[in-house]
């Protein structure tokens, strides 16, 4: 995972450097600040995806390229079969299957994520993401507790969330098992 996190890194700072953008405007546009982006793209931390999505966007490319170092090209249809998706481990545990990482000029960025259950994050505060445009997320298995800013909901097998992605939101497993949801990502219209 470590050199996975290195190679990341590595092309986060060769584009950043190529595009000439202050790594002050990084820190900007990925809610962190100077010193946590220098930390992160010299590979020194992990990132979540949330951060990954937002230097993607910052630097006009696809999500994909920044995991993997290819560009997709597919363009009329992309089939992924079962278990495998593009891996994408983030967030404490949280694996993420890219399920388009090989078409091009995607609208929504489909991931299978399995959020893993952790008795002591039960009663712990919920960390809350931001990132523009929307999101819709469909429990596949098990249950997902979700806090949207102030409100919490718990949603179970077959239940369904679409939100602002804009406004602060959080989850994790909950009910003694791993939760598997469809999150779909859709991007901010231009």
């Amino acid at each position: 995972m470590e050199y996975r996190i290195k190679e990341i890194a590595e092309r986060i700072h060769a584009l950043r450097e190529i595009l000439d953008i202050p790594v002050e405007t990084m820190a900007e546009a990925t809610g962190t600040t100077p010193e946590e982006y220098r930390q992160m793209e010299a590979g020194e931390t992990d990132f979540s995806f949330t951060f990954l999505y937002h230097v993607a966007d910052t630097l006009g490319v696809d999500l994909t390229e920044i995991v993997t170092g290819v560009a997709p090209r597919l363009s009329f249809y992309t089939v992924v079969r079962k278990n495998q998706g593009l891996p994408i481990q983030r967030r404490e545990g949280f694996s993420y299957l890219h399920m388009a990482h090989l078409f091009k000029n995607r609208l929504s960025e489909p991931f299978i994520v399995t959020a893993p259950y952790r008795e002591e994050d039960q009663n712990k505060p919920i960390r809350l993401s931001v990132h523009e445009g929307q999101e819709f997320d469909l429990i596949l298995k098990g249950s997902l507790k979700v806090v949207m800013e102030n409100h919490v909901e718990v949603l179970h097998e077959g239940d369904a969330i679409y939100y602002d992605s804009g406004h602060g939101h959080g989850m994790i497993a909950t009910g003694g098992e791993d939760c598997v949801f469809l999150a779909v990502v859709m991007k901010k219209e231009d």
